[in-house]
């Protein structure tokens, strides 16, 4: 039931990023979608280091994989890198290197 509990959490956070999304360019007609999606992103980003900062224990087990500002950008690059992959719009028909046969 736990692991349901999280994947609710996540499922909840990620809908309602992009609900966010929708309703800034909703708002205004000029809204840039790129920029609107990059200001998110960061504030993504940042809540996500936030969220990240080790307790301080040296000895903490919990920590380890995030007890330095490298290895938290490290586990960050894992978690966009499969968010991005696992995406409807990962691949599109527009990209340069899709196929047409």
């Amino acid at each position: 039931m736990k692991v349901e509990e999280d994947t609710k959490q996540f499922d909840d956070a990620a809908e309602r990023m992009i609900e966010l999304g929708n309703r800034l360019l909703e708002q205004d007609d000029e809204s840039d979608s790129w920029e609107v999606a990059s200001g998110l992103l960061a504030g993504a980003v940042h809540f996500w280091l936030y969220s990240r900062q080790p307790c301080g224990d040296l000895e903490c087990d919990s920590c380890e994989e995030v007890d330095t500002a490298e290895k938290r950008l490290h586990k960050l690059l894992e978690e966009i890198r499969q968010s991005a992959e696992e995406s409807d719009y990962y691949h599109t028909p527009r990209d340069a290197n899709a196929g047409s046969a």
